[in-house]
Order: C-alpha cells, then sequence, then structure tokens
C-alpha cells in the first residue's frame, strides 16, 4: 500500500499518539504520513522523523483543500471547539467539503458511542458529522470512541486528597478505554488499504460503575475512596464552583446524565478486530499512572 495518510489535530494527545503508532507500530513509511494542525511548529520532532508537516485551520475554508491535497485517506480528528455552540460542527463539516474538493477518497473520523441517542452536550456535533461524511459521497471508516480511563486522571487526584468522589451516574456502566488503544485502533484502521464503509466503537472489555472504578483506584493506590451519589443540579453546583467554565460543566452533568441513563454501557469487540489484541484493563491503566494520581 502506498496511500498518503493525513492526521488533523497532529499535535494533540490522540493525534501525537496515532501518529506514533503509524510509524512504531504499523511501520507505515514517514514520508506517506501527513501531520497536520493549526500550529505545525509544534510538530518539529514528527518533522525530524520524515513526516511531511502542513498547516490546516479549519475556520479557513479557503486554504484548506490546499492542506489536503495529494491525501488518499483522511483522519479528521474531532476539533477542541466545544465552548461556542454548533462551532465544532461548522468546522468539521467544512473539512469534510475540503477532503471532497481535494479528491480524498477515504474519509476516517473520531465520533463517540451511540451520538444518535445520546444527553451529551456535544453529540450532535458527532453525529452531525457522521451525516456530512456520508453524503459526501466519500469511503468512510467512523470511530467511535467511548470514554478514555484517561479523562479520570483530571479529577481523581483531587477525589483521592479528599476521599470523597462526587458523581451524578447512579449505577450507569461506562466501558472505557484508554486514549492510547483508541490510538493503536484508528491507526490500524488509517493505515489499512480496505475501502469498505465501516463503523466502529472501540470500547474495553468491561462495563463499570463508578463505584467499580473508584474500589479499583482504592486497592491500588491504598487510599480510602467513597463515592457520593448527587444530584445533577448538585454535582452542576459543585462544577461551577470549583470554576470550571458553564459549558464544561453542562458538557460533564450531561455525560454523567448519560451514563446514569444507561446510554454509555456498549460493549462491541472492535478494538480487537482492528487490532488483534486485548485492551488495556482498568486495572493496568491505574498502575501505570498510580504516581500521578498520588500527585
Amino acid at each position: 500500500m502506498s496511500s498518503t495518510l493525513l492526521v488533523t489535530g497532529a499535535a494533540g494527545q490522540l493525534g501525537q499518539r496515532i501518529i506514533h503508532h503509524l510509524l512504531e507500530t504499523y511501520k507505515v513509511a514517514p514520508e506517506r504520513i501527513v501531520a497536520a494542525t493549526r500550529s505545525p511548529e509544534k510538530l518539529a520532532e514528527l518533522a525530524a522523523k520524515g513526516v511531511v508537516t502542513r498547516k490546516a485551520d479549519f475556520d479557513d475554508t479557503a486554504n484548506l483543500p490546499a492542506a489536503f491535497a495529494g491525501v488518499d485517506r483522511l483522519l479528521i480528528i474531532s476539533t477542541d471547539a466545544l465552548a461556542v455552540p454548533g462551532l465544532r460542527l461548522k468546522q468539521q463539516t467544512a473539512a469534510v467539503e475540503a477532503a471532497k474538493k481535494a479528491g480524498v477518497t477515504h474519509i476516517l473520523y473520531t465520533s463517540m458511542p451511540a451520538p444518535e441517542d445520546s444527553l451529551v452536550t456535544f453529540a450532535p456535533d458527532h453525529i452531525g458529522t457522521e451525516n456530512a461524511i456520508k453524503a459526501s459521497g466519500i469511503g468512510y471508516t467512523i470511530l467511535r470512541d467511548a470514554w478514555y480511563f484517561d479523562n479520570y486522571l483530571h479529577g481523581l487526584p483531587h477525589s483521592l486528597e479528599t476521599g470523597k468522589w462526587y458523581t451524578a451516574t447512579g449505577n450507569g456502566r461506562v466501558s472505557n478505554i484508554s486514549r492510547n488503544d483508541c490510538a493503536l485502533a484508528i491507526a490500524a484502521a488509517l493505515a489499512s488499504a480496505t475501502a469498505d464503509n465501516a463503523t466502529y466503537t472501540l470500547t474495553g472489555s468491561t462495563a463499570l460503575t463508578i463505584e467499580d472504578v473508584a474500589n479499583v483506584v482504592s486497592r491500588i493506590t491504598d487510599r480510602p475512596l467513597e463515592v457520593v451519589q448527587v444530584n445533577d443540579e448538585q454535582f452542576a453546583a459543585g462544577l461551577a464552583g470549583a470554576g470550571l467554565p458553564p459549558f464544561v460543566v453542562d458538557m460533564l452533568v450531561s455525560a454523567d446524565a448519560n451514563t446514569r441513563a444507561g446510554k454509555f454501557d456498549i460493549l462491541t469487540n472492535d478494538f480487537q478486530k482492528l487490532t488483534g489484541k486485548e485492551p488495556q484493563t482498568l486495572r493496568s491503566f491505574i498502575e501505570e499512572h498510580k504516581a500521578a494520581l498520588l500527585g
């Protein structure tokens, strides 16, 4: 296979890991990889390895087709433009239109599980982008990433300090997966020669409640951790009191509500199909990040 592969958002955490796996795990020649971002100066290390770097700004629609020129398989990593409602969908739709103008033959997109039936505030961005890709007539692979284990690293250090983990998830379960495992599977799909249209939901091997997660974290860190269930209003007030912006508060509250409603309780073997491996377990992930959790 000699396709040219382009990764948008290449300076971000997911983009960096995807390119790492393209190079190191799947042995894709660096000159076949294009790393694109709004700030290509951040990609100096990749450029030194022979990876092609380009500027791709989803807000600069006039120049976006040129950024995708000569590309066969394009990975659109969903953008971080969540503060302004509708902006992310506008950006990503522009990227799809630019891909069509540039003659891209296959689009891959990082979505979320079951966006068509979700309470999460940003779900419309994902289903809207998926629909735009399908309407473009370009071949596609949709990769619906489950909630990352990594997201727990933001709040858990504080929860371990206080001994209490406040949540509005109730008894809902989430099939978490690590960001690195998502990157591994996405890189496999990007490096593939398949032209078939497909939608994959990337999950871990087990669906867990917050109580399950807390028990594992407590055992590995040897710290007590009590799960305190609150309602949406109490959860929102606590997040706002911690200084989080309103759009982040709404997003986190909606994610807990989605979990409580059972809408994140989805298990697939799509990760294994793409990689031939088993996903990292919660226990392994927490052991790997124990030092960070304990500060």
